[in-house]
């Protein structure tokens, strides 16, 4: 048997604690995080709403300083990287829907070309064949003339996406991803980003709350929740913890420790849920 190489460390965060400061004073998220990101991995940040996963993310993109702690990136403090510096080194989507009108879906995706054209903003065959190949890779090429406006919400993910990887980064980070996304859509974003991880040895991090689809389609996962706060590990060395049945365990949901996914525990009663009888009349 021959032994799988250990991943290259991309990014790593020490002692990292995220949040927000104010006149009243730092209000904390995450606390005394120290954990990695790995190049060709695609890792999953998982836990329920108002865990603070947008805020870990924007916090790891370098679009809000942290409270304490470090986050380097090939040994390079975030800090210290320059805006345009930065730009080809993370690509970022995040859940907002951009607010563009009359702009066609070729021109947003050639955003990503930004941190490398002129201050002119024009473009040369390299600009456009990334541009080209992102909506390729995306499977958007016949929406390449459409107004923005005139999108779905799941095809405008889709173009996001191919903005992100137009902008031709080791890093990519997206916060949601498919929450607009039918569960084939969901699938194929997800398969994709796992083979792209691979295949182009790029690190990317992603938020969702698509839990069993997750733990089938990525090589690492990032627990978080305000209690319990942040642990990360292999699908398998979480199982055998018992941090992903800790950690998600509720009314109406079985943790299956043999598939290590979650299956809906039809005999839960109405009770369990701290309901009573008459709360549904």
């Amino acid at each position: 048997m021959i032994d799988k190489p250990m991943p290259q460390e991309q990014i790593r965060v020490v002692d990292l604690t995220t949040g927000y400061r104010n006149s009243k004073g730092d209000k904390e998220v995450t606390t005394k995080l120290t954990a990695s990101l790995y190049a060709g991995e695609l890792t999953c940040l998982l836990g329920p709403n108002g865990a603070g996963k947008s805020t870990l993310l924007r916090t790891l993109a370098g679009f809000q300083k942290p409270l304490s702690g470090s986050i380097e990136i090939t040994g390079k403090n975030i800090m210290d990287f320059r805006g345009k510096e930065l730009s080809r080194t993370i690509g970022v989507v995040l859940t907002e829907k951009p607010l563009l009108e009359n702009m066609d879906v070729e021109t947003l995706v050639g955003l990503g070309r930004a941190p490398y054209t002129d201050f002119w903003g024009r473009f040369s065959k390299e600009d456009r064949e990334a541009v080209d190949k992102s909506l390729a890779m995306i499977g958007i090429e016949s929406l390449r003339h459409r107004m923005v406006q005139s999108l779905s919400d799941g095809e405008r993910q889709k173009v996001m996406i191919a903005k992100a990887f137009a902008q031709e980064t080791p890093v990519i980070f997206l916060d949601e991803p498919t929450a607009f996304l039918d569960y084939p859509s969901k699938v194929e974003i997800l398969l994709l980003l796992y083979n792209l991880a691979h295949s182009m040895e790029k690190t990317i991090f992603l938020s969702t709350h698509d839990l069993d689809m997750a733990l089938q389609l990525t090589d690492r996962v990032w627990l978080m929740d305000k209690k319990l706060g942040v642990r990360t590990g292999t699908h398998r060395e979480l199982t055998e913890s018992g941090d992903l049945e800790r950690y998600f365990q509720r009314p109406g949901i079985r943790f299956d420790k043999e598939t290590g996914l979650f299956k809906i525990d039809r005999d839960c009663r109405q009770g369990d849920f701290g309901l009573s009888p008459s709360a549904q009349s």
